[in-house]
C-alpha cells in the first residue's frame, strides 16, 4: 500500500502542468484585474480613524503656518515645546504632542457639544493646526525671541472669514487672528503678552487659572540676572513692569503655598485680585464667574490656563503639583460663563505627560481647547439646553 502512496505522488511532482499540456504559455493565464482605485470604489474615502493619521489637533488641517503664509485662518492652534525656566520639575516641552494625542477622539464631524449648544468647527470660522515653534533648549533668551517673533508672525496674518469680532481694539482698526497656544511652561506669556501688545497697543487684562500666582519679583535662592528673572513662577511680574499687564487681571483657584502676606501686597501691586480654590464651595460657580467678568469688564481679554488648576488627583501630569484644586467639571463650567468678553488670545500650559497616566491629563487639556474654541465664537455664555431638567421618578 505505501508503494502505491508513493507512486501517486511521484506522478505529481514528474507530470507535467496544466500549463505544459494544453501547451498555453504561462503569460497567457487570465489574471484577476486589479484596479487602482479598488479601495475608493468598495469603500469610499480613506479617512482617519481616531487612532490614526497625522497627529494634528482634533484632526484639523494641518500647515507650518511661520514658512507657509499662503495658510489662511482664523484661529491657529499653535504649540510653544518651551520648560527650561521651570523651578520644580521639567517636561513641558512634551505639551504640544500630549494635547494634541489627548485630541483623538475630538473632530470637526462630532464636535457638538451639547453644554455649548454649538460646534466650533461649523460656526464660520476657519480653524487650523500651526505646528510647533522650533525653540531652542539651550538659550531662554533665543527661546523667548523665537516665542514672541512666532507668534507675531501669525497675528499679522490676514484672517480668513472676514468676521470681525476684536478688530475695534487693534490699533489698526483691523481684525486679526486668534491663537490658542499649546504649552510648553508658563513662561510662554510673557512672549505672547509682548506680541499681543504691539498689535493692541493696550495694556492686556489676563483671567490666569493657576493654583500659583506666577508674579513673584525674583526666585529665591538664585543669583539675579537678566535673563534668570524670567522663570514660569515670575513672567507675569516682568510683564507688568514691561506695562503689558492690565491692573483687571484676575487670578482664579490659587491654592499655593506663599512666603507670606507680601505676597499678596506684591500680586495686588501687578494688577491682580485674587478667586482662591475654596471661594468656589463658599459662593458656587456662578459667583465666580460674575466676579471674573466684573474684573475684567470690556477690557481686551487673554485667558492662560494652568493644568494644575485642577487637582492632581484628575490632572496628574503636571510640573508643580498642588493637592486640593477644582474639578474639571467646574473648570469647564466656568469657562462657559466667560464667552462673550473679548478674548484676544489663550492657552493651556505646564502639561507634563512624563507624570501622566493614561493619558488622563492630555484627554483633559484637550477637551478644555475644545471648550476655549466654543468660547471664541459664542457672544454669550451658553444657557442650559432646552431637554434638561429634573430626572423622572421611575420607582
Amino acid at each position: 500500500m505505501k508503494w502505491f502512496i508513493l507512486a501517486v505522488i511521484l506522478s505529481y511532482i514528474v507530470s507535467p502542468s496544466y500549463a505544459e499540456e494544453a501547451q498555453i504559455p504561462l503569460g497567457d493565464i487570465p489574471q484577476p484585474k486589479i484596479s487602482q482605485n479598488a479601495w475608493t470604489e468598495k469603500y469610499g474615502p480613506q479617512i482617519d480613524l481616531p487612532f490614526t493619521g497625522p497627529l494634528a489637533f482634533s484632526h484639523l488641517p494641518y500647515s507650518r503656518c511661520l514658512e507657509d503664509d499662503t495658510a489662511e485662518f482664523d484661529i491657529a492652534i499653535l504649540g510653544m515645546p518651551f520648560d527650561t525656566a521651570v523651578t520644580y520639575r521639567p517636561g513641558a516641552r512634551f505639551g504640544p504632542y500630549a494635547i494634541r494625542s489627548g485630541s483623538r477622539r475630538q473632530r470637526a464631524e462630532r464636535g457638538y457639544s451639547m453644554a455649548w449648544g454649538n460646534n466650533p468647527y461649523r460656526q464660520g470660522s476657519r480653524i487650523i493646526d500651526c505646528g510647533d515653534v522650533p525653540i531652542s533648549p539651550f538659550d531662554n533668551a533665543l527661546a523667548v525671541d523665537q516665542m514672541e517673533t512666532a507668534y507675531t508672525t501669525l497675528l499679522e496674518r490676514s484672517i480668513s472669514s472676514g468676521e470681525a469680532s476684536t478688530a475695534f481694539l487693534g490699533k489698526d482698526g483691523k481684525e486679526h487672528p486668534r491663537i490658542i497656544t499649546l504649552g510648553g511652561d508658563h513662561t510662554i506669556v510673557l512672549p505672547i503678552l509682548r506680541s499681543l501688545n504691539k498689535i493692541y497697543g493696550q495694556p492686556i487684562a489676563c483671567i490666569h487659572f493657576d493654583s500659583h500666582l506666577d508674579t513673584w519679583p525674583s526666585y529665591k535662592g538664585q543669583t539675579p540676572t537678566p535673563q534668570s528673572r524670567i522663570t514660569h513662577g515670575t513672567f507675569f511680574f516682568v510683564a507688568s513692569q514691561e506695562g503689558l499687564l492690565s491692573n483687571q487681571s484676575i487670578h482664579a483657584g490659587i491654592r499655593t503655598k506663599l512666603n507670606g502676606l507680601e505676597d499678596l501686597e506684591n500680586d495686588e501691586s501687578v494688577g491682580f485680585s485674587l478667586i482662591t480654590t475654596d471661594d468656589l464651595d463658599d459662593h458656587g460657580v456662578p459667583e465666580i464667574i460674575k466676579r471674573i467678568r466684573d474684573r475684567v469688564g470690556d477690557a481686551p481679554v487673554y485667558l492662560s490656563l494652568d493644568i494644575d488648576v485642577i487637582d492632581p488627583g484628575l490632572a496628574p501630569g503636571t510640573g508643580t503639583p498642588e493637592a486640593g484644586g477644582w474639578t474639571t467639571r467646574e473648570v469647564k463650567r466656568i469657562i462657559r460663563g466667560l464667552a462673550g468678553l473679548n478674548f484676544v488670545g489663550a492657552d493651556i500650559v505646564e502639561v507634563a505627560p512624563a507624570y501622566d497616566h493614561a493619558e488622563i491629563t492630555g484627554i483633559v487639556a484637550a477637551d478644555l481647547v475644545h471648550d476655549f474654541l466654543s468660547m471664541f465664537l459664542t457672544h454669550e455664555p451658553p444657557k442650559a439646553p432646552s431637554w434638561s431638567g429634573p430626572l423622572k421618578d421611575e420607582l
